[in-house]
């Protein structure tokens, strides 16, 4: 896990993979930058890490009832970002967090989906979408994102590129430590905004407005203060002696956080793999050849693509939260109305949680990419894809779909020892 030493603590999650306690709901999440990612890895395409708790893997549409739930895991980093998935385990300081950056192959998948989805899921925030909401609030409480996001530095590209790509009517992320929300409408230029609205233009949700209107999805504040309350956090909330600093992931000028810190004394070097943090290099030394890093290079940038008729939403709320902290904003009950077509099998109550057609076909689609081995292919167009896709979509439907086996199995097993906190 990619946090100081001092952070490095079991808390009750094994609890939960044991069964000594079970999620009361089903939980779906994305990886994030502070994840055991060796044990998420082995779930790439998606699958349970506990009973009742769902990971989403690098990238996954899913649909619970009617609903329909896209995701994408990590956060970003430029310089790995067309890299193929080079980690090998034991992971050394700099495969401790490549494993958890975002890769072009995974958008590339998600940016294939044609049809609309309900709800978007990321950990990082999707570029530029600070100017969506109150961005001066934002700066007042997190004075340091102001020059990251004017520089058009701050949240994922990619996360940006899926977002407005399938338009969905929520879009959720976290990552940066504080609750801001606001409304991307598609209708706007985006690119114009950047620091010529003020909060309360049209299209913009100021913050402390929760996200609530005559024709919007109703939402429901459960925890902390009030919804007419609801606001960023205060400043004295921003920072804590005890809370993980958003820069300790270092990973280059595409994705550091600038934050109030004092440097350490005796700083560890990405690169040198005989610090603490390393593996030393006669170890690695004796594993077999496959686990060596790839050296060729990496794929080309992506061509443009058409909007897709079938998505035709025209804004989307966003919403992150805060760190799970006393007095913070963490969490927050929604009723989201769908906007994706569904059968009426798939309103029926109770709601299944079932694998996702589209996103089976694309993925049977990509089988042939190995996101292990370089170099990943270069973009091969929409259309290329478009007609595997079509392809593999009647393979779906005459081997899932029409034979009933689209619920997804609650098939979790143990693949670690249990957690004795008596060892």
């Amino acid at each position: 896990m990619s946090v100081p030493p001092k952070y490095r603590a079991i808390g009750d999650f094994h609890e939960y993979y044991s069964g000594t306690r079970v999620a009361p709901y089903l939980t779906l999440f994305v990886g994030g930058n502070h994840e055991a990612s060796n044990h998420l890895w082995e779930l790439y395409y998606g699958g349970w890490v506990a009973p009742n708790i769902y990971y989403l893997g690098a990238a996954n549409v899913v649909n619970f009832g009617p609903l329909r739930i896209a995701g994408l895991s990590g956060i970003w980093s430029g310089s790995d970002y067309r890299k193929p998935h080079s980690e090998r385990l034991p992971y050394d300081f700099n495969e401790l967090k490549s494993v958890y950056h975002q890769r072009e192959l995974d958008v590339r998948k998600l940016l294939q989906v044609r049809t609309q989805v309900d709800v978007g899921i990321s950990h990082d925030w999707p570029r530029k979408v600070e100017w969506q909401g109150d961005y001066e609030q934002l700066f007042r409480v997190k004075p340091f994102f102001e020059s990251d996001a004017k520089t058009g530095k701050l949240g994922s590209p990619a996360a940006k590129y899926v977002m407005e790509r399938l338009r969905p009517a929520w879009w959720f992320a976290a990552h940066l430590h504080c609750k801001f929300s606001a409304i991307v409408d598609y209708d706007r230029d985006t690119d114009t905004r950047l620091g010529k609205n003020s909060p309360g233009s049209a299209g913009i949700l100021p913050a402390n407005e929760d996200m609530r209107g005559a024709d919007e999805i109703k939402s429901e504040l459960k925890i902390g203060q009030p919804p007419e309350a609801d606001v960023l956090p205060s400043p004295e909330h921003v920072r804590n002696a005890d809370e993980i600093d958003l820069d300790m992931d270092d990973d280059g000028p595409h994705t550091s956080i600038p934050v109030m810190v004092t440097p350490a004394t005796n700083p560890v070097h990405q690169g040198d793999s005989t610090e603490m943090e390393g593996v030393p290099s006669d170890l690695r030394a004796q594993l077999p050849a496959s686990f060596a890093q790839p050296t060729q290079a990496v794929a080309a940038a992506a061509p443009r693509m058409s909007h897709p008729e079938a998505i035709s939403n025209h804004s989307t709320h966003f919403l992150a939260l805060d760190k799970c902290l006393p007095s913070r904003k963490f969490l927050q009950i929604l009723e989201v109305d769908t906007i994706s077509k569904s059968s009426s099998k798939a309103k029926k109550l109770p709601y299944r949680f079932t694998y996702d057609k589209e996103w089976l076909a694309i993925t049977r689609a990509f089988a042939s990419i190995n996101p292990l081995t370089s170099p990943i292919p270069p973009d091969g167009g929409e259309s290329h894809y478009q007609t595997l896709i079509e392809t593999e979509e009647d393979w779906v439907e005459k081997n899932l779909v029409e034979a009933n086996k689209m619920v997804i199995p609650e098939n979790f097993e143990l693949t670690a020892p249990i957690y004795d906190p008596g060892v």
